[in-house]
């Protein structure tokens, strides 16, 4: 499209490109592009063939130069469309996949499933200015100043607003995994995302609860590791609805219940859920580090096979049992018995003691806690 030209080789493989990146696609959603205009505009961006094709429609292919793409596809990554209707976004570059080919087709994907909705594009998540999301959240400024914040955010002071937490453990920039995370969800468009101390601050005023947009989270990441063949890496922690100009309360609440996350199993935790389990993010980080269940167990997960063992009995203490554990970590039931079994030996716990298993539960949040404070 006329005006709107970037090409990965024109900048670095960092946080900045990925920002520049989701910010090109957002562009050609809210210019309305047309599906091939954006297949043209992924195929320049990644300087490679790019194609899309949907369920009952022809594929479309398109060199960098904008020209239509001659003889048989050499994928080289792809990515899923997902459903209504059912399809597939790809890049064919002959030299291997490119450092940002995930982050491209995962947008390319978003754009495409905005774009393609019969006509009607629906406000997509974006990247916002990250003052005035530090404005709102943060704990100094006036209220006038927040409610100003707001206003130029998009957001409707008077209206409930709900803050929402994404952190990755990859090192993956967290903006990005917010920005595909939430339009993937699907029922919170509009949402206004920025980076602050780490981790992607979403705010949100939808008009369902935190169940049904941890709901939409979950399905979300659950599509995204289909698609990918992994549980990834992403943590979400969802606050409590507040007035506008108390948002900073939200963000609090998302961001400890981030904390309790666990990426590929308890990925979405609310914090409204947490319950009592609150009390235990109060206890300062160096005495949960210095306890002794902590320190056995980082000590475990530091040996070869440790940091397995330590996964299934998250997963034993999750579920509350030893065949759910193992569906929920697909292995076989002998071997997270065998598992277990190490665990108990290591650390001197007896596992069908309500005790010990009460304590193992305690000391692996406490580990959480003192690993991401």
């Amino acid at each position: 499209m006329k005006g709107l030209l970037l090409r990965l080789s024109a900048v670095d493989a960092d946080a900045e490109a990925a920002v520049r990146v989701i910010a090109y696609f957002d562009e050609l959603v809210a210019r309305r592009a047309s599906l091939p205009d954006l297949v043209r505009s992924a195929a320049s961006l990644a300087e490679c063939v790019a194609g899309l094709e949907r369920e009952g429609e022809q594929p479309l292919r398109y060199r960098p130069d904008g020209a239509r793409a001659q003889g048989a596809a050499v994928v080289s990554a792809a990515v899923d469309l997902g459903r209504d209707p059912a399809g597939q976004a790809w890049l064919e570059r002959l030299t291997g996949p490119g450092p940002l080919d995930d982050l491209v087709l995962e947008r390319f994907a978003i754009a495409t499933r905005l774009l393609g909705r019969q006509g009607q594009v629906t406000p997509a998540p974006h990247l916002a200015d990250p003052a005035l999301v530090e404005l709102v959240l943060g704990e100094q400024a006036a209220a006038e100043d927040r409610a100003r914040a707001l206003v130029l955010l998009g957001l409707d002071a008077g209206k409930p607003l709900r803050v929402v937490a994404v952190g990755t453990e990859d090192g993956r920039d967290p903006g990005a995994a917010a920005v595909g995370l939430v339009a993937r969800g699907g029922s919170t468009p509009g949402a206004r995302v920025a980076v602050v101390g780490g981790v992607a601050a979403v705010l949100l005023q939808p008009r369902e609860g935190a169940g049904a947009v941890a709901g939409s989270l979950r399905a979300a990441l659950d599509e995204r590791a289909r698609e990918r063949s992994s549980a990834g890496s992403v943590r979400v922690g969802v606050g409590d609805a507040v007035d506008g100009l108390d948002a900073r309360r939200s963000w609090l609440q998302a961001r400890l219940a981030e904390r309790f996350a666990v990426p590929g199993a308890e990925a979405v935790v609310v914090h409204r859920d947490l319950g009592s389990l609150t009390l235990l993010a109060e206890v300062p980080v160096e005495r949960l580090r210095a306890q002794d269940d902590v320190r056995a167990l980082d000590a475990l997960a530091a040996t070869p096979t440790g940091a397995a063992d330590v996964a299934t009995l998250e997963a034993f203490c999750r579920t509350g049992s030893l065949r759910q554990a193992a569906v929920a970590l697909h292995l076989h039931h002998s071997s997270v018995a065998t598992r277990l079994a190490h665990v108990e030996d290591a650390l001197g716990w007896r596992l069908d003691e309500p005790g010990d298993r009460f304590r193992a539960r305690l000391a692996l949040l406490a580990r959480r806690l003192a690993t991401r404070s």
